[in-house]
């Protein structure tokens, strides 16, 4: 009943409207008690829109009387990461020193699920200028990983208020971003799905930039199946369409014949020991369904370095004026990243992107005959917020897949020892979403049933 009540389902609450045993305006209602109730330490949200989300869920109800055909979305809510216009509110960015802006128009994202009748409960905190995948901000304040109530642990960024507020039941999914990782390491270190989508498979317009190369907006919700509705709502799929299709990622599947990368033995020496016995565990059951799995060999720490580069290049042009006044409120170790662009000459940069191409290229050409990766979202389970080295990236086997050009999926593989979560990546080709959403729906379904923070 916790679960059914507290942790509702995009496709249970679907289901709901449908039958009429769930009224959009009651789920709200609870949704906006439960923010009251936590979020004052779990601290996800930026900013909060109770009156218009219950205006919205009056809205949805009057759909649903009238009897016509209904999107999957209608009257579900959401959480918007606050990089993520919404005309005439406030986009801060993560930036106490744009704490006044106003946004000029609706990211399309955003534009397609409110247009399916999707409520937004309000936007969520974000590292500044989504530059960061610790999930920390000095400033605005670092949300609390509701893993654990007794420490306050980073929740993963940039899209940490995403993933704090999906994981805690403050939302049913979210929108984030994904530049080097921020939407995978919110979903692994909270315990969520999350898409990292390829580069310019959904729109960035009314998303404040961090890297025009790398940036990709993406869901985060509890379930595959979640995910996959939300990703082709936001891909601006037909609605008569959307149940059909997302049913199809969903259903069972035999992975007879499939050949899955594996870690090599080197990779897996970056690895805490839990990481591990969870991934290995995860392949094992993948194995199991039918897969033959096949280590290869990545060069992730060089990738993961390179892309560092490009997106501290792409930054300072996004953000340098900003950064370069001394005394603007800012989060020192962003600036310290932004900085590191600003020194980068055109020459390197320019060398960057050639050398991105060629690595591409090699890269693809090495797991020829692969129909997905396997690896873990990411090295050890969320530290605590004072024990982060901010001079380091959780980002190790989620940049390379920026790097490359490639989509991943991230979803729970289990807990640790020390009740955490663990996550499992499935990284595909770009434009095979459907392939990553697909071994991800079978993973899960092999998978026990995931657990839920005890709020």
């Amino acid at each position: 009943m916790r679960a059914a009540q507290d942790y509702p389902s995009v496709a249970s609450l679907a289901d709901g409207y449908r039958r009429g045993t769930l009224r959009p305006r009651e789920v709200v209602a609870r949704h906006l008690a439960r923010i009251a109730r936590l979020d004052p330490q779990l601290g996800a949200y930026q900013a909060v829109y109770g009156d218009d989300a219950l205006e919205a869920a009056d809205r949805a109800q009057a759909q649903f009387a009238s009897g016509t055909a209904l999107h999957p979305f209608l009257g579900v809510p959401f959480a918007l990461k606050d990089i993520c216009d919404l005309e005439g509110r406030i986009t801060t960015g993560g930036s106490l020193a744009m704490a006044d802006r106003v946004s000029p128009t609706t990211a399309l994202i955003a534009k397609r699920l409110l247009d399916a009748g999707a409520i937004l409960l309000g936007k969520t905190k974000t590292v500044e200028c989504a530059f960061g995948g610790w999930g920390t901000n000095q400033h605005m304040g670092t949300p609390w990983n509701p893993w654990d109530l007794g420490a306050h642990r980073v929740p993963g960024g940039s899209s940490s208020g995403t993933g704090v507020a999906v994981a805690s039941g403050l939302a049913p999914c979210g929108v984030g971003t994904d530049t080097g990782g921020s939407v995978r390491l919110p979903a692994g270190f909270c315990g969520l799905v999350g898409l990292k989508v390829t580069e310019g498979r959904l729109p960035n317009d009314g998303i404040l930039p961090l890297s025009q190369t790398l940036d990709t907006p993406g869901p985060l919700a509890r379930s595959v199946r979640d995910v996959a509705c939300m990703f082709l709502t936001m891909d601006g799929a037909e609605a008569s369409q959307i149940q059909d299709a997302t049913e199809e990622l969903v259903a069972p599947l035999s992975l007879d014949g499939m050949r899955l990368g594996c870690l090599a033995q080197a990779e897996r020496a970056v690895c805490a020991s839990d990481v591990l016995q969870a991934y290995d565990a995860a392949c094992e059951m993948l194995q199991d369904r039918g897969a033959t799995l096949v280590p290869f060999d990545s060069p992730n720490a060089h990738a993961t370095q390179a892309c560092g580069r490009i997106i501290s290049a792409e930054a300072w042009h996004n953000h340098g004026a900003l950064f370069s006044q001394a005394d603007a409120p800012l989060d020192e170790d962003v600036r310290a990243r932004m900085l590191v662009g600003r020194d980068m000459r055109a020459s390197e940069y320019l060398a960057a992107l050639d050398s991105r191409a060629r690595d591409t290229k090699a890269f693809l050409a090495g797991i020829e005959g692969l129909d997905a990766l396997l690896t873990p979202s990411m090295t050890l389970t969320a530290p605590r917020r004072d024990a982060v080295d901010q001079n380091t990236h959780p980002g190790h086997f989620t940049r390379p897949v920026n790097y490359f050009g490639m989509c991943a999926l991230s979803v729970p593989s289990g807990l640790a020892a020390n009740g955490l979560p663990t996550s499992l990546q499935i990284t595909a080709r770009a434009h095979a979403e459907r392939v990553a959403l697909r071994i991800g729906a079978a993973f899960e379904r092999a998978r026990d049933p995931f657990d839920y923070p005890r709020l």
